[in-house]
């Protein structure tokens, strides 16, 4: 059973940092391409970024590129996103997800992924 648990969401101001986690289990972490999504109440669920398994290259959404870091740790079968200069407008519910990827691309739609997790609330204050 593929289980995916998000920590590390919470209040801060804008300006400020944090730092998600999600950990894996149940699936062969180091084949899956991760990916983190959020979601804003009254609006649909958006890519934000992901790292491929085969090569660790990355992606990002552009409201989040320069500010916001995925890494992971395949030892530890964790990923993580690095959120720095936080925005009001970042304030939604992370999410992150698991995707088998042979091909060339990496997938930003949530459709695409294949496992999730329950998502953890990040809220940033004016």
């Amino acid at each position: 059973q593929v289980q995916l648990v998000e920590v590390g969401g919470g209040l801060v101001q804008a300006g400020e940092s944090l730092r998600l986690s999600c950990s894996a289990s149940g699936l062969t972490f180091s084949k899956y391409d991760m990916g983190w999504f959020r979601q804003a109440p009254g609006k649909e669920r958006e890519f934000i970024a992901a790292v491929r398994w085969i090569s660790g290259m990355t992606t990002y959404a552009d409201a989040v590129k320069d500010r916001f870091t995925i890494s992971r740790d395949n030892a530890r079968y964790t990923i993580y996103l690095q959120m720095n200069s936080l925005k009001p407008e970042d304030t939604a519910v992370y999410y992150c997800a698991a995707k088998v990827n042979y091909a060339t691309v990496i997938f930003r739609r949530p459709i695409d992924y294949d496992y999730w997790g329950q998502g953890t609330q990040v809220t940033v204050s004016s």
